[in-house]
């Protein structure tokens, strides 16, 4: 989905394509870097400048020689064209800790209003609402339509809520790239929640059953007979509760013993998952230190830490934890594998041109995309490798020369760097992509500001975050695109292309 189709200018007719770097601008385009800014980094205060920015005709893309777009013959339309304007989320957090009263549509809720005050975007301005969630709550199943209303956008605003497991709010934002693609929508809210604060707990199916057809057993049989009809044929086993999972439907397989399974037959070792996870802290917590994540992380309750950041984690430390999955031999531990967490992010997706118009300076371009699947058996959570080499090779971009920037999710150490090996794996690409391997991702360019194993990771929130940090990454390193990928349950996966927007 999502392809480069409709955004890419042509040369003029009769011209040769422009031999210049990625970094060129062609010259017929007026720089965003003319336009005034207001302190609040997104405002546009000279009424001049936003008056140039409407006059703008198309994007300014460079042509780089090194790339063959698979339409550039079509016209740039700034109104087709998708940009990352801003994005939030409340402080991620291990559960039953700062959320536990607060219900996954509150959460949702802050992160939009947040947003929306970061922006000072006029609610009115907003053309669709969007939300990824995982574990839904039954009153409040489209939990986008719910808090957009009680986050006080206008009721004629509508809303839906998508669900792909981890990638859920990557499902969201690229629904909103499409809308935008298609000329339905040119300013979109879409974001992801979770909490397992607050679960939903439900009786075994044959009590519930019986619940259901209590009411008749009542109106034949009175109380007494509504007793009998409850305990006829219950069995022990019955009286217990079934909290939700974090295994497989299809396969019965718990995430975690999946991917301790895939750490094995790739080759990854118990030191490199451990000495990963300690990066990922580190990275997080000097993140945080620097004051990098302000304005990223918006305050709940006057606080933006992020309490599952263990920034003093050694080696030595976690390397003393026990398997969690596969005993006793297994590698995955409750240190390197990422920790069950609350949290609720945000995106303002929009047009190039409405977000001129309206004065706004875009982070980044949305370039493509793509959602594939693998074996739920064998590679289930191999899903970022197909991903992005499909995305990758179908806009003839290099791994090694062409992203500057990686925000890979790491569910598990062990599975994002099992993942790496196989983008690197000749074997593998002989096997599943006719010889051609993805490529040996940068570790210096890799979550460089931490990721999930220390963040957190609220399933539904993730991917939100994802294009939020790859896309002020692009702008602070100057780096021209920006190569995003996730896991997901049931085998599915996710990546996707940004470019930096020249401001």
């Amino acid at each position: 989905g999502g392809g480069w189709s409709s955004l890419t200018p042509p040369p003029n007719e009769g011209e040769q394509p422009s031999s210049t770097s990625h970094n060129s601008k062609n010259p017929t385009m007026i720089s965003p870097r003319l336009l005034l800014r207001s302190p609040l980094s997104t405002r546009c205060t000279s009424a001049a400048s936003a008056a140039a920015a409407r006059s703008v005709s198309a994007h300014p893309l460079s042509t780089p020689t090194s790339r063959a777009f698979s339409t550039v013959d079509q016209p740039g339309d700034p109104s087709r064209t998708v940009v990352v304007v801003d994005g939030v989320r409340l402080p991620f957090a291990m559960a039953s800790t700062i959320y536990e009263d607060q219900l996954a549509v509150d959460l949702q809720r802050l992160a939009y209003q947040g947003l929306i005050t970061k922006t000072a975007l006029d609610k009115s301005d907003v053309d669709y609402v969007l939300a990824g969630t995982v574990i839904q709550e039954v009153r409040t199943s489209n939990i986008a339509r719910e808090a957009a209303i009680n986050a006080g956008f206008p009721s004629n605003i509508g809303a839906h809520t998508v669900a792909m497991a981890c990638i859920s709010s990557s499902v969201a934002i690229t629904s909103a790239a499409e809308k935008i693609m298609c000329g339905k929508a040119t300013a979109v809210l879409a974001g992801g929640v979770e909490t397992f604060s607050d679960v939903p707990i439900r009786l075994t199916r044959p009590i519930r059953q019986k619940l259901i057809t209590m009411p008749k057993a009542m109106k034949k049989g009175g109380p007494l007979g509504a007793v009998r009809h409850l305990l006829k044929d219950l069995k022990g086993k019955d009286i217990s509760l079934e909290t939700p999972a974090i295994a497989n439907y299809t396969t019965g397989e718990v995430m975690g013993v999946s991917s301790d399974r895939l750490s094995a037959k790739f080759g990854v070792s118990r030191i490199e998952q451990d000495t990963f996870t300690v990066r990922s802290h580190t990275l997080a917590g000097k993140a945080h230190s620097d004051g990098w994540y302000d304005g990223e992380v918006i305050p709940y309750k006057g606080s933006t830490e992020e309490n599952g950041i263990k920034a003093d984690s050694t080696v030595e430390k976690v390397s003393k934890l026990k398997p969690a999955f596969i005993k006793p031999h297994g590698t995955h531990t409750a240190a390197n594998s990422s920790f069950l967490t609350d949290g609720a992010s945000a995106s303002l997706i929009m047009s190039e041109a409405r977000a001129l118009e309206l004065g706004f300076k875009p982070m980044a371009y949305i370039r493509d995309w793509s959602f594939k699947s693998c074996d739920p058996f064998e590679e289930l959570l191999l899903g970022p490798t197909y991903c992005s080499q499909e995305v990758l090779t179908r806009n003839n971009l290099s791994l090694e020369t062409d992203i500057g920037v990686f925000e890979i999710h790491e569910a598990f150490a062990g599975q994002i760097l099992s993942n790496l090996t196989a983008m690197n794996s000749q074997k593998f690409a002989d096997e599943k992509f006719g010889g051609k391997k993805v490529g040996d991702v940068d570790m210096d360019k890799l979550n460089t500001k931490g990721g999930s194993l220390a963040v957190g990771h609220p399933f539904g929130a993730t991917g939100s975050r994802l294009v939020t940090t790859a896309s002020r990454r692009l702008q602070d390193e100057n780096q021209r695109f920006a190569l995003i990928a996730a896991c997901a349950d049931g085998g599915a996966g996710h990546a996707c292309i940004l470019e930096r927007y020249d401001n």
